[in-house]
């Protein structure tokens, strides 16, 4: 994968919507992991779309459970040990 982006923020999902749709014009193959309160991005209006684009997205398990609501989770769950395996695959990674 050439770019990851890691989202640990819940305010990042604008971000994530811009940078993703310039990745699919440009033919970059990316992906994502989401952390912390950077999973509330998942929840917003459109980002399962957004996210179909991602070769992966992961999302943490325990992040999930705590800021990610009562619904089941539109990314795979995983863990730190994905998230580091990503970044290991990614030619650079982006934190929002």
């Amino acid at each position: 994968m050439e770019l990851m982006f890691v989202v640990s923020c819940r305010e990042a999902g604008e971000q994530l919507r811009q940078l993703a749709c310039a990745c699919r014009r440009r033919g970059i193959d990316w992906g994502c992991f989401f952390t912390g309160a950077g999973v509330g991005v998942l929840l917003n209006e459109g980002m399962s779309e957004v996210i179909q684009c991602a070769r992966k997205a992961v999302a943490c398990e325990h992040s999930w459970e705590r800021f990610g609501g009562a619904d089941d989770c539109p990314v795979e769950l995983g863990s730190q040990t994905d998230h580091s395996a990503m970044i290991a695959e990614a030619g650079k990674v982006v934190s929002l």
